[in-house]
């Protein structure tokens, strides 16, 4: 990727707009790179993190007219935090019509773990609208993947952390954690919420690293100075299972024919295993698992954005190619 010594900030968004998608949500979108070059989406985790600075990376701003948006309720998207009309087939009808405001054709669409989710679930929905899929983390949104990542993977690798987790909250609710720690997420009134998004925020910070070092949770009676915003969103969805059939993104995968593939996947990631990725790509031939194998769930893990750089990048070049041939 070379950048011009003339262009000082050249993951600076070029332009911004706030995006009406109707139900009362707008969305912060931004456009990275340059126009009429390969168009590319970023869509970003959580649900709820937004997009960040260090997303832009993912491009070669000299290369790609790349997209980035904060998803509804999330990041600088209004209303901030706002989970009516917020479920998958808002967000996919939301992508729709990004691309149409950008009169895009077809693009390269990326996202690493809900990312993953939900570029999968609008390539389904939308096939001929994408050009290649560049995944990192695989979400398959399945409510074995989540008793997975937040009970069993901590409780076998990290199992103080998982104490930890567990004893944070009354005697009563501990035999079943998550169900416990949902409804505190959920409920409108922040002094129950907050102190639940203070400990699932560190909690799940701890799990997305190869090595977090020495983790204190809060507890309940602590109140974060900063309200973690990600952990609200997420009990919305897991709350209703992605919004997605069990299974459905799986069973679904044969829509994804013909679309060409790269899946960076975490040897270790604890959040998001492998075996999802491997499940997602036995049924997905045009598919390529790459493992890293000193890696854990995070973008910044050894090598990790790395690969997801090159893989953008080689479908960048198949893209052009392709255009130049027609």
């Amino acid at each position: 990727m070379t950048v011009p010594k003339s262009h000082p900030h050249p993951f600076r968004p070029f332009d911004a707009v706030m995006l009406d998608v109707g139900d009362g949500h707008w969305l912060y979108v931004e456009e990275v790179g340059r126009k009429n070059a390969v168009p590319a989406l970023y869509l970003h985790g959580g649900p709820g993190s937004g997009s960040q600075h260090a997303h832009r990376a993912l491009f070669d701003p000299n290369q790609n007219h790349a997209i980035l948006f904060d998803q509804r309720g999330a990041g600088r998207s209004h209303p901030y935090l706002c989970r009516n009309a917020n479920t998958t087939a808002h967000q996919i009808a939301d992508i729709e019509r990004i691309r149409k405001f950008y009169c895009i054709d077809r693009w390269i669409v990326t996202g690493g773990s809900w990312g993953s989710t939900l570029a999968l679930a609008y390539a389904q929905a939308h096939p001929d609208r994408v050009a290649a899929l560049v995944l990192r983390a695989v979400f398959l949104g399945t409510a074995r993947e989540v008793e997975w990542a937040f009970l069993e993977a901590p409780k076998t690798f990290r199992p103080e952390l998982h104490r930890s987790f567990i004893s944070a909250l009354p005697e009563a609710e501990r035999d079943n954690p998550l169900a416990a720690y949902l409804r505190r997420l959920i409920n409108p009134d922040p002094k129950v919420h907050a102190p639940a998004a203070g400990i699932w925020s560190r909690y799940e910070r701890a799990l997305s690293v190869l090595e977090p070092g020495e983790v204190q949770l809060p507890g309940l009676s602590d109140k974060p100075d900063r309200l973690p915003p990600t952990p609200l969103m997420e009990a919305h969805y897991i709350a209703s299972d992605f919004f997605l059939a069990d299974d459905e993104l799986l069973n679904n995968a044969d829509r994804l024919a013909g679309i060409p593939g790269v899946i960076v996947q975490g040897r270790y990631d604890l959040l998001c295993p492998p075996r999802s990725a491997h499940a997602l790509c036995q049924r997905w031939p045009d598919c390529k698992l790459t493992i890293m194998e000193h890696a854990g769930h995070d973008i910044a893990e050894l090598g990790v954005l790395e690969a997801l750089q090159t893989a953008v990048s080689e479908f960048t070049e198949l893209v052009r190619a392709a255009k130049n041939r027609d």
